[in-house]
C-alpha cells in the first residue's frame, strides 16, 4: 500500500492513467466462449466535427455501462468511428477552398476535389477521436471504423445492389425536399419544421366563358406559374356544378380543369385548392390520380425557370412581384396573416423547396413491416418507453426515403450507364464497359450520409462476411443515442438490421435529452452559450464533467448545465481523495479483507454497503445512470466520510485497541467497494486511489464488480445504528437552534428501554454529539429537569441547559432577538394597514410581505418560549 498525495490534481493523473489502460489493453475485447457478449457502438461523430456537450453526455453513458458491464466480466465491446458526414463535410471543404483559393469545386473537378476532402479528413478526423479519449472514453480503439472506410464502403455496395434486385431501391421522378443553399435533395427526416409568421394570399381564378371566378388561398402565390387544376372535396356543394370546368390560370393564361379529390378539406380555407403536382407533395399525388402534367417552374437555386415575365426572379422576389401584379389586375381579393409550418434544411437552415426530380429512393413500406413488429412485441425496447410511440407513429406514415443526393462527397451510387445503347446496370462492382462495346459512366449523385449510417451495427463487426466478431456481438445490446435523431439514424438501423441480417441491430434504444445552458436554452453559436467541454476538462477533470453530465440524467429529459454543479461535482471528488487520504494514513493492514470480529457500526456500514451493491446494479441493468449515480454520492459523502470514518476514529487513534485492526479492514473493505460502484462514473480518481490500496489489482478497470452478499446484511444491527445515528443528529440539531458551539460540552442522560445499546454507544455520543459523560437510565427522573430535551425512536435525551448556556447572557441575547421581531412585526403590519400600499403595491409583493409577518411571528413564539423556560 502507498500513500497518495495531499491534493488531487486530475490534469497530472489522467493522461497518465488513460495511457496506462491503452498500453495494457485493457479496453479491448474479443469473442470468448466463457464470457457473455456486451457490446456498444458508438454514434459516429462527424469526422470534422470538435467534442460538444451533447457528445460529452453521449460518450459518457456508453462508457458507464461499457465499463460497468467489464467488471461484470462481460466481453465488453465498444466499437469506435466516425461518419463521413456529406453534407456537413463537402460544405466545410468548400468555405475553405472558397476563403483560402478562391475556388470552387467545379474549378478544381470532382476528382480533385475529393483528394482535398481527404486530405481535410486526415488532417482534422483524429481530432474528435483524441478529444473522446480525453473524456475518458474506453472505446476499443484497435477496432475503429469510417463510414467511407472499405469494409464500410463494401457493405454499402452489398446492401444497395440487394435491395435494387428486390425491387426496393427504385429511381423516378417525384417529389423531394429540395435545399437551394446545399443544392441536393434531403430526405424527409433531414427536413425541420418551425412555426413561422406568414400569409394567405386569397385569389381569384376566372371561370372560362363565364363571369363567375373561384376564390382560392395560398402561402406560395409564386408557385401558381406551375399550377395545372384546381381541386375540390367531391362532396363539396359549393362546386359541384364546377367539376370539370376549366379555369383561366391568373398571370399567366393557361387553362386548367376543376378536379373532385377527397384529398381536399372542404372546412379549410375556402375549399379550393390549387394543384402545383411539381412543387408540392400532396399536389404530386393529386396529379397522378388524374392524370396532370407535371410543370417545375424553379431550377436547383431557387430561381424561376417557367418562361415568363419573372423568369430568374429569386422565388421570394417573385412572389413579391406577382402579388404587386395580381393586385394591379384586381386577382388579389385580400391578404390575411397566417401562422403555419415551415420546412428548412436541417444542415444549414434554408427553408426547403418541394419539387419534382429524378431522384434514387428507397421502398419503405415493406421494410417498415419488419421494423415495426419487433418494438410491438418488445425484442427492442425504448427507454423510456413512450419513444416507442413516436417511433410507430413516424414508421407507419413513412415515405419512401429519397437517399440520392447531389454531392461529390460520400458513396457514389452504383449505378452506370451507357451512353451509347442508353443501358442501366446497377452492380457491386464497377462497370467500365457495355455488353453493346460503349463505355459506362457511373452515376454522379452520392448515397445520403444515414444510408452508411444504418448498417454500422453489423458493418463494423465485418458484414456482408461471416466474422466470428459478427456471430458473438451481434445484435449488439444497447444503442444510446439523442432522441432526436429517431427518425434519422434508429428506425434506418432497425429495418437495415432486419432486412439484412434478419435480426434486431440492437437489444435496448436508451434515449437521452439534449443538454441545454442554465436557463434551459438550446446551446448554439448564435446564441453565445456553448460550453466547451474541453475547457471544462481542463479546469475540473474529466470525472468532474462526467459526474455532472451523469447526476443530470434522466432518461429521455432534456437536463440543464450549471457550472456550479461541475465545481460541487471537483468537490466531491476532493471529499472522495481527502477521505482514502485519511484512510490509507490510518492503515497498517497488508490486503483488502472482511473484519474479523466486526463491531456494531462496522456491521452497521457493511449492510448499508451491501444494500447498496444490490441497488446500485439494479439501476445500471435498467439504466437509471443518474439514480444509481445519486445513491453512490449519498452512501459516499453522508454515510462513510460524515458517519463511519467519525465512528471510527477512537479505535483508529488507540492502538490498543482490540477491535483496531477490525476497523482498519471495514474501512478499506468498503472504501474499496465503494470504488468500485463509483469507478465507471467517475475512471480516473476511483483507479488512483484504488491503486494505491492493497487490493492486489493492477487497476480498478479490470476488477470484480462487487456482488450482493447475504452474510453482509445484518438488519438488526443496522437498525440499532440507525437510532444511535437518529439520536445524535437529534442532538445537534438542537444545540445549533440554541446556537451552542460544538466545543461546548455537558452531560447527557439517556432515557431508554434500550440501555445495552446506549451504553455501548457511550463513546459516540462524547466523540459527536458533545457529551462530557453519559448516562443511561431506564426512567426519567429529576436529572432531566431544565434540560435541553431530544425525543427520537426508542430514547429521550437530555442535557442540561445550565451546563449548556451562561444563563443570564442567553436572556439578554433573546430579549434583543425579541425586540428586534416586535420592531419587524409592527413595520410589516404598518405597511400591510396601509391602504394605499395596497391599493398600489403588486399582489406578489403583498403576499411577500405577509408571508414575512408570519415568519416573524413565529419567531417570536419561539423565543418568547426559550425566555419563559429559563425562569
Amino acid at each position: 500500500m502507498q500513500n497518495i498525495d495531499k491534493t488531487y490534481e486530475p490534469q497530472k493523473v489522467e493522461k497518465r492513467l488513460y495511457k496506462k489502460w491503452q498500453d495494457n489493453g485493457y479496453f479491448k475485447a474479443s469473442p470468448d466462449k466463457n464470457k457473455k457478449p456486451f457490446c456498444i457502438v458508438i454514434p459516429p461523430p462527424n469526422v470534422t466535427g470538435q467534442l460538444h456537450m451533447g457528445h460529452a453526455l453521449d460518450e459518457t453513458l456508453q462508457d458507464i455501462l461499457i465499463r460497468f458491464r467489464r467488471m461484470q466480466g462481460y466481453s465488453a465491446l465498444w466499437v469506435p468511428g466516425t461518419d463521413h458526414a456529406g453534407i456537413a463535410t463537402q460544405i466545410k471543404v468548400e468555405e475553405n477552398l472558397r476563403k483560402e483559393e478562391g475556388l470552387t469545386r467545379h474549378d478544381l473537378g470532382r476528382e480533385k476535389f475529393l483528394e482535398r476532402v481527404w486530405d481535410w479528413k486526415n488532417q482534422y478526423g483524429d481530432r474528435i477521436i483524441n478529444q473522446l479519449k480525453s473524456l475518458g472514453s474506453s472505446c476499443d480503439w484497435s477496432r475503429e471504423r469510417f463510414t467511407m472506410d472499405e469494409g464500410c464502403s463494401r457493405a454499402v455496395r452489398e446492401v444497395f445492389v440487394n435491395l435494387y434486385e428486390k425491387g426496393l431501391i427504385y429511381k423516378g421522378n417525384r417529389i423531394i425536399n429540395w435545399c437551394p443553399q446545399c443544392r441536393t435533395a434531403l430526405s424527409d427526416a433531414e427536413v425541420e419544421y418551425s412555426e413561422q409568421g406568414g400569409h394567405f394570399w386569397h385569389i381569384r381564378y376566372p371561370i372560362k366563358g363565364e363571369d363567375g371566378f373561384v376564390e382560392i388561398a395560398t402561402t406560395r402565390p409564386e408557385t401558381l406559374l406551375g399550377d395545372t387544376a384546381v381541386a375540390v372535396n367531391p362532396e363539396d356543394e359549393r362546386y359541384a356544378h364546377l367539376v370539370g370546368k376549366m379555369l383561366i390560370l391568373p398571370l399567366v393564361g393557361r387553362e386548367i380543369p376543376v378536379v373532385a379529390d377527397e384529398y381536399v378539406d372542404k372546412e379549410f380555407g375556402t375549399g379550393a385548392v390549387k394543384i402545383t403536382p411539381a412543387h408540392d407533395p400532396n399536389d404530386f399525388e393529386v396529379g397522378l390520380r388524374h392524370n396532370l402534367e407535371q410543370i417545375r417552374i424553379m431550377d436547383d437555386d431557387a430561381k424561376i425557370s417557367f418562361a415568363c415575365k419573372y423568369q430568374g426572379m429569386d422565388r421570394y422576389e417573385a412572389r413579391k412581384a406577382m402579388i404587386e401584379d395580381l393586385e394591379k389586375e384586381g386577382l388579389l381579393i385580400k391578404t390575411v396573416e397566417h401562422s403555419h409550418n415551415v420546412g428548412a434544411c436541417y444542415r444549414c437552415g434554408t427553408t426547403v423547396e418541394p419539387l419534382t426530380s429524378e431522384q434514387w429512393f428507397v421502398k419503405m413500406e415493406p421494410l417498415a413491416k419488419e421494423a415495426m413488429r419487433v418494438v410491438e412485441d418488445g425484442t427492442i425496447e425504448f427507454i423510456p418507453g413512450r419513444f416507442s410511440k413516436t417511433y410507430m407513429n413516424w414508421m407507419e406514415n413513412v415515405h419512401d426515403w429519397c437517399i440520392s443526393r447531389q454531392l461529390w462527397w460520400g458513396h457514389r451510387i452504383p449505378a452506370f450507364y451507357c451512353d451509347k445503347c442508353g443501358k442501366m446496370v446497377v452492380s457491386k462492382e464497377d462497370v467500365h464497359t457495355c455488353e453493346c462495346g460503349g463505355k459506362m459512366r457511373q452515376e454522379d449523385d452520392v448515397l445520403d450520409t444515414w444510408f452508411s449510417s444504418a448498417l454500422w451495427p453489423f458493418s463494423t463487426l465485418g458484414w456482408p462476411d461471416k466474422t466470428e466478431d459478427l456471430e458473438y456481438f451481434y445484435p449488439t445490446s444497447v444503442l444510446v443515442t439523442g432522441y432526436d435523431i429517431i427518425f434519422f439514424w434508429v428506425a434506418r438501423m432497425i429495418f437495415s438490421g432486419m432486412e439484412h441480417m434478419g435480426k434486431e441491430p440492437f437489444k435496448h434504444v436508451f434515449l437521452h435529452g439534449l443538454v441545454r445552458d442554465s436557463q434551459g436554452r438550446k446551446m448554439s453559436k448564435s446564441l453565445g452559450n456553448g460550453i466547451d467541454p474541453l475547457e471544462v476538462i481542463e479546469e475540473y477533470g474529466a470525472d468532474a464533467l462526467r459526474f455532472t453530465l451523469a447526476t443530470g440524467n434522466s432518461p429521455g429529459n432534456d437536463m440543464r448545465f450549471y457550472m456550479e454543479r461541475v465545481e460541487a461535482s471537483r468537490n466531491f471528488a476532493n471529499k472522495l481523495w481527502n477521505a482514502a487520504r485519511f484512510v490509507m494514513m490510518n492503515l497498517d493492514i497488508d490486503k483488502v479483507a472482511l473484519p474479523e470480529n466486526p463491531q456494531l457500526e462496522d456491521k452497521w456500514i457493511l449492510s448499508k454497503y451491501n444494500a447498496l451493491v444490490k441497488e446500485v446494479t439494479d439501476n445500471l441493468e435498467h439504466y437509471e445512470i443518474g439514480i444509481a449515480l445519486g445513491k453512490v454520492y449519498d452512501f459516499i459523502w453522508d454515510v462513510y466520510c460524515d458517519w463511519y470514518i467519525e465512528l471510527t476514529k477512537p479505535r483508529l487513534y488507540d492502538e490498543a485497541c482490540p477491535s483496531r485492526k477490525d476497523a482498519q479492514n471495514t474501512l478499506c473493505y468498503v472504501l474499496a467497494g465503494t470504488l468500485k460502484l463509483l469507478h465507471p462514473f467517475m475512471p480516473f480518481v476511483t483507479d488512483e486511489i484504488y491503486s494505491a490500496l492493497p487490493a492486489g489489482d493492477d487497476s480498478i478497470m479490470i476488477a470484480q464488480w462487487p456482488a450482493f452478499d447475504g452474510a453482509l446484511s445484518f438488519p438488526k444491527e443496522e437498525a440499532e445504528m440507525e437510532i444511535i445515528c437518529d439520536a445524535i443528529r437529534g442532538i445537534r440539531n438542537a444545540r445549533a437552534e440554541m446556537q451552542i458551539p460544538p466545543s461546548k460540552r455537558a452531560s447527557l442522560y439517556a432515557v431508554t428501554d434500550k440501555t445495552a445499546l446506549f451504553t455501548g454507544c457511550e463513546e459516540f455520543f462524547k466523540k459527536l454529539a458533545g457529551a462530557s459523560e453519559v448516562t443511561v437510565k431506564a426512567e426519567k427522573d429529576a436529572d432531566c429537569e431544565k434540560c435541553l430535551t431530544v425525543v427520537v425512536e426508542g430514547a429521550m435525551l437530555f442535557m442540561p441547559t445550565d451546563q449548556l448556556i451562561d444563563k443570564e447572557k442567553e436572556i439578554a441575547r433573546l430579549e434583543k432577538e425579541k425586540a428586534n421581531l416586535e420592531s419587524e412585526i409592527r413595520r410589516t403590519s404598518g405597511k400591510l394597514s396601509n391602504e394605499g400600499f395596497l391599493a398600489k403595491a403588486p399582489a406578489k409583493l403583498v403576499e411577500e410581505e405577509k408571508a414575512k409577518k408570519a415568519k416573524y411571528e413565529e419567531m417570536l413564539e419561539k423565543v418568547l418560549a426559550s425566555i419563559e423556560a429559563f425562569k
